[in-house]
């Protein structure tokens, strides 16, 4: 049976289980052998990524043919107002392509958020704000360029969801196994052990530590939406 896991990728983790530099990578917090990351998600972002043993689903999920939709939080720079969303949702020009429309609003700060390491420098004087971004395609560092372009650079950026898949509550290095159905059939869905704790939930090992995962609980009372 295919094996399809949702990781919340933490700040600076490289997204691939091998570095020659020593760097964090995904091997420091997920222990599942045969599996690979289903898309990309910058060293510098966090959340949602996704892993899987299955090529098809991969190529289903990363294929922009098939426009599954990603969602972002963001934090930028400044305060942005009606003309810099409506920049954003009607595609922001970048030189070497021009981005698809999309979906952008302010949104308050997320109330669940765990605090980032290290944490974002900011500018005494500057005021931030967050966004909610959904894409359907999915160019290197696009959401960062898209709110510089508009006047507001990106402070932290968290994927939480792609497709129907979300991170509901996954700490950094958190993850869970769910069922691999392609998601233009229906949305995945927690596999369960007999414990009611979802199959594969997995703590976060210490990074640089090869062994002795530790165990938690990705159970939670709050909703990333």
């Amino acid at each position: 049976m295919s094996r399809l896991i949702l990781l919340n990728k933490p700040f600076g983790v490289l997204c691939q289980f091998t570095d020659g530099d020593g760097r964090p990578t995904l091997a420091d917090w997920v222990d599942v052998p045969g599996v690979y990351a289903a898309g990309r998600l910058d060293t510098d972002s966090e959340g949602l990524l996704l892993l899987t043993d299955d090529g098809a689903l991969q190529h289903r999920i990363t294929d922009p043919r098939h426009k599954l939709p990603k969602t972002y939080l963001v934090q930028v720079e400044g305060e942005p107002d009606d003309a810099a969303l409506s920049g954003l949702r009607a595609g922001v020009d970048l030189g070497d392509f021009h981005t698809r429309p999309c979906e952008a609003r302010r949104v308050p700060e997320p109330q669940w958020l765990w605090q980032r390491i290290p944490a974002v420098r900011f500018r005494k004087t500057v005021p931030t704000a967050w966004l909610e971004i959904v894409l359907r395609e999915g160019k290197n560092r696009q959401v960062r360029r898209m709110t510089a372009r508009v006047g507001h650079p990106t402070l932290r950026l968290i994927r939480v969801a792609i497709g129907p898949w979300r991170l509901d509550g996954l700490q950094p290095g958190q993850w869970r196994e769910v069922q691999a159905v392609l998601p233009d059939s229906q949305s995945g869905r927690e596999r369960r052990s007999g414990s009611g704790v979802p199959a594969g939930s997995g703590g976060a090992r210490q990074p640089g530590r090869g062994a002795g995962k530790m165990r938690a609980s990705t159970k939670t009372t709050r909703d990333p939406r």
